[in-house]
């Protein structure tokens, strides 16, 4: 499956991919992958167990060595993480090269002879000749032109179809999480506020920030203008939360109760999940604004 991380900037989203991949160490919990504990490990084992898990960059130029040929780059990855010989390493780069539209050429060249749709394959080559079950995509189209991500995420949903990978796509283009994902996850100052199907979100979310963020979502029709004040304020500091429910100095909805204790994950529908003391007086409560095809058109 595809499932979208979706937030505010500093929320969290990417620090959370960090943290599933290992560059991060959690403060606490638990981290699963296959059914087997992957947090709290020694390096050397932590990354024999995560080896299945792999990060696109949300700046794969600067993720990559100026002064290294993409050839050379491409060869590190394999060279760490196995015992392959250079002419099998060099079958399987060419390969993954070829799975994401770019000829085995671009191997003498280097990051600044590429365009941002051509770095974005690049980047995304690099962790594939390693073959992973799980790609932590971060902004993955950020920065590029409209018919470049378009070609960017036909490329994503063909390389899953063939390989069968299942993606975290982290990324604040609601258009395109709409357009992408099965799953949605909403996030809030390091918690997950809201989980659901991608229509299920779209079409009755309950919690008050999920239906503000949709509100929020530019129009495309002309004359439209955008309303303001649909988040109140500015998030508190991650490192000074209020009490109880984070979200209550900005929510329309929030009451003396939201600030006793953090609000824990209900089951709203079929796979509904949301963090909210009144999600259930919310449930049939109008949308600020219905997301709809003419945010997208």
């Amino acid at each position: 499956e595809i499932l979208g991380l979706v937030g505010e900037s500093g929320c969290g989203k990417t620090t959370l991919g960090r943290t599933i991949l290992g560059i991060q160490q959690e403060s606490n919990g638990s981290i699963f992958f296959d059914g087997e504990i992957v947090s709290g490990l020694k390096p050397g084992d932590a990354r024999r167990r995560r080896s299945g898990i792999q990060y696109v960059h949300q700046d794969p130029g600067a993720a990559l060595d100026p002064w290294w040929s993409l050839g050379r780059t491409l060869h590190e990855g394999l060279v760490v993480n196995t015992a392959y010989t250079y002419s099998e390493r060099d079958q399987k780069i060419n390969s993954a090269l070829k799975a994401v539209g770019l000829t085995a050429e671009f191997k003498d060249r280097y990051p600044h002879e590429l365009s941002g749709g051509q770095l974005r394959r690049i980047g995304l080559a690099r962790i594939l000749v390693l073959s992973p079950d799980i790609v932590i995509l971060d902004e993955p189209t950020s920065g590029l032109d409209l018919s470049v991500q378009a070609t960017v995420l036909l490329l994503f949903q063909r390389l899953r179809d063939q390989l069968g990978l299942t993606y975290i796509f982290i990324s604040h283009d609601l258009s395109v999480v709409h357009r992408m994902c099965n799953r949605v996850a909403i996030m809030y100052l390091g918690r997950i506020v809201e989980v659901a199907s991608t229509e299920t979100i779209f079409t009755n979310a309950v919690h008050p920030y999920t239906k503000a963020l949709l509100a929020a979502a530019p129009r495309l029709k002309p004359g439209q203008m955008l309303k303001e004040d649909l988040i109140r304020g500015e998030p508190p500091s991650p490192t000074a939360l209020p009490s109880g429910c984070a979200y209550r100095t900005r929510c329309p909805h929030a009451i003396s109760s939201c600030a006793d204790r953090i609000p824990t994950s209900e089951v709203v529908g079929n796979e509904h999940y949301a963090s909210c003391f009144r999600w259930r007086d919310l449930v049939n409560s109008p949308p600020i604004e219905k997301y709809s095809a003419d945010h997208e058109q």
